[in-house]
């Protein structure tokens, strides 16, 4: 028989035939691996719930990714296996041995071409569209190959056992938070996102992962009220401070017996004076514990995200913060945490705002030692770790392993810091520098 008779025989345009379906079905599982895979589960998400059933399905199918891929691969890799075999056998009987060559080579060209690159092409740019068109057809399949799939998953989780990899399926869900971060900081670095944008959706991610302890207020800067203080007195710290809740202790500042409100106290001076034509010389007997509210007291290990949870059920907003032995640490506000999420926040009876850093003219940032590394951080886009530390002192103490002295200079983490202000074992202020 010769080339001419084979070509034109029957046989012969059935097996192109079933090579070409077996490359549309090769093209099929290509493109719904990469739609599936690629598709936003978020957006997906917003079109489930609009009522496109296409969305619903590929949720479901992409709910177990390892089954997802081992069913779609088992079809490829049979799909592909199968038409280059018939394509081999095709042309070895065209050409003879040589057929084995232009098998590989065509073959090679037509998966290449019209089986990975072109559907892949078309499913990425069009992923949710893609996702939600091949999820039923792709959720059959998987359905049927499922015992396939699940005898291939255990060997190939036994083979990664020997090696020491272990498989977590919770690891896509732990990972939401870091490919969101991520992705802020792309959008920010490339111009899409906004820096405050992306600020307060990070803090807002991050209260979780926060402790009380890092954005308290300090005992040493508490404004207290003392018990056994003057009336008068006591009413004018009220009416000169800038905070509307103050602490009241009693022999020493660590008894915090409770919390006093401005409004509550001129509301209670106002009713013993008699109200405006009464006698103000009434209250010498006035007693700051009749108004004080009992204190709220927390650990200084419970997270941001718990606390805010806490101060809006207890409909509080202000709580102090203790140690493991019961000491007081400071004290922390709601206003404290949102300010993690939406930035400062000011009002008429705060001081007047302050810069967070100062530049000189040798390109030297002047901190407060006392400035937290994440606020620093946040307002001039810098990378200093706050593991280990939440302030540019104590940074820097961790960093040196000692309290150092005024004029001393260390370099870490791509910057350069200068004690540039000491008072007794505390470190006041530096002088920040980038070194690239």
């Amino acid at each position: 028989m010769d080339t001419a008779q084979t070509v034109l025989d029957s046989a012969f345009w059935i097996s192109a035939g079933a090579i070409a379906l077996l490359l549309v079905l090769s093209a099929f599982f290509s493109g719904s691996e990469t739609a599936l895979t690629a598709a936003s589960r978020g957006k997906l998400r917003t079109q489930a719930d609009k009522g496109s059933h296409g969305a619903q399905r590929a949720l479901d199918v992409t709910e177990d990714n390892e089954r997802l891929i081992g069913s779609v691969l088992l079809g490829n890799n049979l799909v592909n296996i199968l038409a280059t075999s018939l394509a081999t056998a095709l042309l070895t009987r065209t050409f003879g041995e040589s057929g084995v060559a232009f098998a590989t080579l065509v073959m090679t060209l037509l998966v290449l071409i019209f089986a990975e690159v072109l559907p892949k092409t078309y499913a990425i740019s069009n992923a949710e569209k893609a996702a939600s068109a091949v999820a039923p057809i792709i959720g059959v399949l998987v359905t049927i190959l499922a015992p396939i799939v699940a005898a291939v998953r255990f060997l190939v989780r036994g083979i990664l056992r020997l090696f020491g990899v272990q498989i977590d399926p919770d690891s896509q869900i732990m990972a939401m938070r870091e490919e969101i971060a991520g992705a802020l900081h792309l959008g920010h670095s490339e111009g899409v996102v906004e820096k405050e944008d992306r600020d307060r959706i990070l803090g807002a991610l991050d209260l979780s992962d926060r402790f009380v302890e890092e954005i308290m207020l300090h005992r040493s800067h508490i404004q207290m009220i003392d018990a056994a203080a003057e009336p008068a007195d006591i009413l004018e710290q009220c009416l000169t401070s800038p905070h509307t809740r103050l602490p009241v202790f009693k022999d020493e500042p660590e008894n915090i017996i409770g919390i006093v409100h401005a409004k509550d106290l001129l509301r209670e001076m106002y009713a013993q004076i008699g109200g405006p034509e009464g006698d103000a010389s009434a209250l010498r007997k006035f007693e700051i514990t009749t108004v004080a509210k009992p204190p709220y007291f927390v650990p200084e290990t419970t997270t941001l995200d718990d606390q805010m949870r806490q101060f809006l059920r207890m409909r509080s907003h202000f709580a102090l913060v203790v140690d493991e032995y019961g000491a007081l640490q400071g004290l922390i506000t709601l206003e404290d945490i949102l300010e993690e999420i939406v930035g400062e926040i000011t009002d008429e009876f705060d001081p007047a705002e302050q810069s967070l850093v100062k530049k000189d003219s040798d390109g030297n940032y002047t901190v407060e030692g006392a400035t937290t590394i994440r606020d620093l951080n946040r307002a001039m886009d810098w990378n200093l770790p706050d593991e280990e530390a939440n302030t540019i002192a104590g940074l820097v103490i961790h960093e040196a392993q000692m309290i150092p002295t005024t004029g001393q200079v260390f370099s870490f983490h791509g910057f350069r810091f200068e004690v540039t202000g000491r008072e007794g074992n505390r470190i006041t202020a530096f002088k920040v520098r980038p070194l690239s």
